[in-house]
């Protein structure tokens, strides 16, 4: 047995800030929060130097970092050398994340997924698979000649993973609520995006097991007075997850700040739709053959289109803070606990 104590430093939880305590773990657990005096002797202490300690932040869309893309090469490899450029930027938990692709790369994502939790490569908690179920009326960057039909195939695949959470972004107007309703039976977390569906679809998707929305207002059917869309259909529900990119691009900050108070703060979680460049100097790369730069910030395709974005977590927590107006308490559950959840 291993304890480590944390001292010098202010911790968030749940319950606040709090100051003078030294934070006590044992073996990777959390064991809590000690008067600096009942640190058990032989312990190895961490002085933070009077800074502030929150919880690791998890990223549930991280299609790739240090210089790797996950669908350029599906492996354990790549796997650990995205958690580790996100690393450095406070995530200490992530889904590494597949865009759009033929299903046998679907399938190597998983089995690597697999082979990376077996392994201990730190941090990677499941595998996002980001279609190819999709919409391409609301493509994006995604290359619609991969998207196909939710299928007997397809539904064996994704309820294959043995190690780990599978999260699935499908389009609800592409397939039925009964098959949405068996992927969430068979335990994976079904979020609805690139989708142009109506209000009434996604209705009936939530209903069948649909718990989240990937990127919200990015690629999907918008608000709108007399058709409420996938966004309106989002705002109203009071229950499912929904992920934003709050970079200043994605989505205008005051479209944020209104959504965030439709909701409960916790049903709202930081993602980052991160690509290759996080982490690196060299802010361009290829995605599925299209040439792709980073602007201000933000990953653009070829006449514009966006292709994900070169944030981290710890810029989208500063950015919750600065441009949603959060306190940086809520900032830092939104990256952490509600993802978790």
């Amino acid at each position: 047995m291993s304890v480590t104590a944390f001292i010098n430093a202010a911790v968030m939880t749940p319950a606040g800030v709090v100051d003078g305590q030294a934070l006590l773990v044992e073996d990777e657990i959390i064991l809590g929060l000690v008067e600096p005096a009942r640190v058990p002797a032989g312990a190895s202490l961490e002085d933070l130097a009077g800074g502030l300690l929150v919880p690791g932040f998890i990223d549930t869309q991280v299609n790739g970092g240090g210089g790797v893309l996950f669908n350029d090469a599906p492996t354990v490899a790549t796997i650990a050398a995205i958690g580790a450029a996100h690393r450095a930027y406070g995530t200490t938990g992530f889904l590494p994340t597949l865009i759009s692709d033929d299903l046998d790369v679907v399938d190597a994502a998983m089995r690597a997924t697999e082979a990376a939790i077996e392994a201990g490569v730190p941090g990677v908690l499941g595998v996002h698979i980001e279609g190819p179920f999709l919409n391409a009326q609301r493509k994006g960057i995604h290359d619609a000649d991969k998207f196909r039909v939710l299928d007997e195939a397809a539904i064996r695949l994704l309820t294959s993973l043995k190690r780990g959470r599978t999260l699935v972004t499908l389009a609800p107007e592409t397939t039925t609520p009964d098959m949405v309703r068996r992927l969430a039976d068979a335990g994976v977390v079904v979020a609805a995006g690139h989708t142009n569906a109506a209000y009434e679809t996604v209705k009936a998707a939530l209903e069948a097991g649909l718990t989240g929305f990937t990127h919200l207002f990015n690629a999907m059917s918008p608000l709108t007075s007399r058709a409420p869309g996938a966004v309106g259909a989002a705002l109203e529900n009071q229950d499912a997850w929904c992920g934003i990119i709050v970079d200043g691009r994605h989505v205008d900050p005051a479209t944020l700040r209104i959504a965030l108070r439709t909701r409960p703060l916790d049903r709202f979680m930081l993602v980052t739709d991160a690509m290759p460049t996080v982490g690196m100097a060299d802010k361009r790369f290829v995605l599925q053959g299209q040439a792709i730069t980073v602007q201000d910030g933000v990953c653009v395709g070829p006449g514009g289109t966006l292709a994900g974005s070169d944030l981290d977590m710890i810029g989208a927590v500063r950015n919750a803070v600065d441009m949603l107006g959060l306190p940086l308490q809520d900032a830092v559950m939104i990256a952490s606990a509600a993802p978790a959840a």
